[in-house]
This record gives C-alpha cells, structure tokens and sequence, in this order.
C-alpha cells in the first residue's frame, strides 16, 4: 500500500494550482515586484548624456558592458537607478559568510538562533550600503572620464551616488519582501529576471548576424545544440547526491523500545553553488572594468594587464578556471558544509556512520568524501563557465553567453519549481487526510458531527 508522501505526490498536478488561493496569491505579489523591478531598470540617473551612452554601450556590448548589462536586466546599458543591480547585496552576504566562518564572536553569533540571525542580516545590510557607496562613486568618476556626464563635478558625482545606492537598498528590500511574502527566493528572482529579460534581444542580435552571413548557418545550429547539452548537463550535475549512510542506535522513551533507524545524508555534487563562478568573475573582470568605464585611459601597467589577462586569453582562461576551482574548495569548507558543525550534530543526535567512529574519525572520513566529491564538483564549474568564454571569443559570437548565466537560470528555476509544488502538496494534505481516513469513518446516514468548542479551564 503506497504511503501517504507517494499517494500525494501521485495526485499532484498542475491543474490544483486553480484552487491553491494563498499560492496564487504568493504568485502574483511576486510577479507584481519584479514588474516594478523592471520598470525601474528604465528610469535614468540624473545627469547622464543619453546618445554618448548609447554609443559607448554599443562598443562594449560584446565584452564587459554586455556581460554587466545581462546582470543587471539592462538596467547598466540605460544607466538607471538599479544599475548597480543586487550585485552589492550578493557580495555582501557572501564576505559576512565567510567572515561568521572565521571569526569566533559572529561564529557564536550564528548559533543563537533568530536573534543572532537578525543580527547578522543587520551587518550584512550596513556591508551592502558601504559596498554600493564604493561601486556607485567608483562608476561616477568613471562616468566623467568617459565623457558620459553633461555637466561633471561634485553635483553630479552625488546625485550618481545617492541614486544607485538608494537604487540597491530598494532591490534588497523588494527581495526580501518576495522570500517573505512571494514565491521562491527574492534575491535570485531579480537575478534571473534581469539575465532572461536579456535573452530575447541577444537572440534577435544573434540570428540578425545569421541573416548577414556573419556567422554562417551551421555554426548556428552548433552553438544552439551546445547551448541545450549544457543546460541538460548543468541540471543533472546540479541534482547529483553523494548519500552518506547514518545509523542511528536503539533507543528507549519512557516504557517504549524505538528500533534503530537508518539514514542517510546527502552531499551535493556542487556544494557551492555559484559562488565560485561569481567570486572568479568578479576579480577577473576588476580591470577590465577600469578599463572600460574610464574611456581606455591607462597605463601601461594596465595596458599589459589587459592584453594578458583580457577575456578569451590562454591566461586568463587558465586564471579562471583556477580561481573557481580554489573558491570551490575554499567556500565549501568554510561555509556551506562544514565537517567539524556535520560530525558535532550526528554526534549530538546519537547517529554514526557504520564503521567510522564519532568524533575525530567521522570529521577525517567527512573531509575525504567532500574532497573527492569536489574533484568532480569544481572541474564542472570551471568547464561550464570557460566553454562559453572559448566559443565566444573562437567564434565572435555578438552577445555575451555565459556559464554563470545559465548556472543562475537553471538554479533558481529549479528552486522555484521545487517551491510551488511544495506549497502545491501542503493545499493537498487536508484531502489526503481524507481519503486515508485519518478522521475516522462514518456509517452512511450519519449527520456530520459537530466540533465541540475546547472546555476553558
């Protein structure tokens, strides 16, 4: 006889969505947030000479100002008040975790539950403010020496500042309003909304070049099968579990004997996610930033910098794929799965792994399985995102397609599909109950019983 977890999830289907009215509900407040989101990526900042950004975007388009531009939702290439996107908020967070990883008081601080994770988030939100202060004076002056601004100087440099920086706060604030109130997480959301609203356009681009006979047809027919075999690849690898066997001992509660239960725990392929792709982005890309948004104004330190480093370089392929391979190791073992936190809680909740002691073993053997694990994990990461980089530079492709980007998309649409059929399988738990007859039987005639209202004492 199926369970009631299998008998749930043989009746689920998209049609209960209809009669789901608080998921509708999380549904349409999220929609109408990133409505909103994308509205604003279409107000300008103040002060900026529309035609020279045009130009200016149109000559980075296929580089740096393209890949940016993607991230934001276009909101960099139309310099509007969320050009600076949640990138601020993202970095952020990623520094307070690695810092709560190795500093002991905000350690202790993430072991006090609500109230230390308050507290954190509080400091996360005062580091966000500091990094988009940074980002956004940095993108003033760089703005001036490209010759984008109509009238340069200290006005300028301030309405720049407080616009993107207030432009950010309220990209954080309408995330959490969607992880709270909505569906799936906020953060991601803009993310993935600002990377498919993309899409279309680079499409059009693309095959506009078909037209032209700059890229000829079958090259056409490749990258679009590439593009395919990579999502197919990214979505297999990104469901991948390693299952470590946990047993638990027998155990009495009060006059009962529990037998010993078995379990298992699951290690992902890919612990980290795409944090080492976007730490490794970010560093490489510093320069060319520089370089870009200061009108190619540089030294001739910079200038060898860029021919050595620039992207599609043999160098900085191989720097690349080398910092995503340390960043996968590095955030793994301090931040999203620690050996010595995993073998403390099996130890406190009484389970073992078979044949390996609790304690100093358990953390060995924990460390051996995610180092191996992540042999396979990081290597992923750096083909995903330096395939893209080789055929884009190899073939001229005009719009930037990226590793990161499909990483992204593929991650949040998976946790946002994993979210609705979750609240989708909660609507369904009150019909459950009854076709398993939890509430108990009635003989047929019988009136429904009247729920007595609870006794006051």
């Amino acid at each position: 006889m199926a369970s009631a977890a299998e008998q749930m999830a043989a009746n689920l289907s998209w049609g209960a969505l209809g009669k789901a009215t608080e998921l509708r509900q999380r549904i349409w407040f999220t929609l109408g947030l990133l409505i909103i989101y994308r509205l604003g990526t279409y107000i300008p900042v103040p002060g900026i000479d529309g035609a020279a950004l045009r130009n200016f975007m149109e000559q980075a388009g296929s580089g740096i100002g393209g890949m940016l531009s993607m991230f934001t939702g276009g909101a960099l290439g139309r310099m509007g008040v969320f050009a600076l996107g949640i990138m601020p908020y993202i970095s952020a967070s990623i520094i307070v975790q690695l810092l709560a990883s190795m500093v002991p008081a905000l350690e202790q601080m993430k072991k006090e539950g609500e109230q230390g994770r308050k507290k954190i988030n509080q400091y996360t939100r005062y580091a966000t403010v500091a990094l988009a202060l940074f980002q956004a004076y940095g993108l003033a002056k760089s703005l001036e020496a490209g010759g984008l601004a109509h009238d340069p100087g200290a006005f300028f440099q301030a309405s720049v500042v407080i616009t993107l920086v207030g432009g950010t706060m309220f990209l954080m604030w309408l995330g959490e309003q969607i992880t709270a109130r909505g569906i799936g997480n906020g953060i991601s959301l803009i993310i993935f909304v600002g990377i498919v609203a993309e899409i279309p356009g680079a499409l059009a681009q693309f095959f506009s070049q078909g037209r032209s006979g700059a890229i000829s047809t079958p090259v056409i027919i490749g990258i679009i099968l590439m593009v395919i075999a990579v999502i197919t690849f990214v979505v297999f690898m990104e469901r991948a579990l390693r299952k470590i066997t946990i047993q638990y001992p027998r155990r009495q509660v009060g006059m009962k004997v529990y037998d010993g239960q078995s379990s298992h725990l699951p290690i992902k392929v890919n612990p980290a996610g795409v944090i080492p792709a976007i730490f490794a982005s970010s560093l490489l890309l510093l320069p060319v930033t520089i370089s870009t948004f200061s009108g190619n104004q540089t030294g001739p330190i910079m200038s060898r910098v860029l021919a050595y480093f620039g992207p599609g370089q043999p160098l900085y392929l191989l720097f690349f794929a080398g910092m995503i391979i340390f960043f996968a190791y590095f955030y793994t073992q301090n931040v999203a799965f620690k050996s010595d936190d995993v073998a403390e809680n099996l130890k406190n909740q009484g389970g073992f792994i078979p044949g390996i002691r609790p304690g100093k073993k358990t953390v060995d053997y924990l460390d051996y399985v995610v180092n191996r694990i992540l042999v396979i994990g990081s290597v992923y990461l750096a083909a995903v995102c330096l395939l893209p980089e080789v055929v884009r530079s190899q073939l001229s492709v005009p719009f930037y397609f990226g590793g990161t980007s499909v990483l992204i998309v593929v991650s949040v649409t998976m946790d946002t599909i994993n979210q609705v059929q979750s609240h989708l399988l909660a609507h369904q738990y009150e019909g459950l109950i009854e076709k398993s007859q939890l509430r108990g039987k009635r003989k047929p005639g019988d009136k429904p019983r009247k729920r007595k209202a609870p006794a006051r004492r």
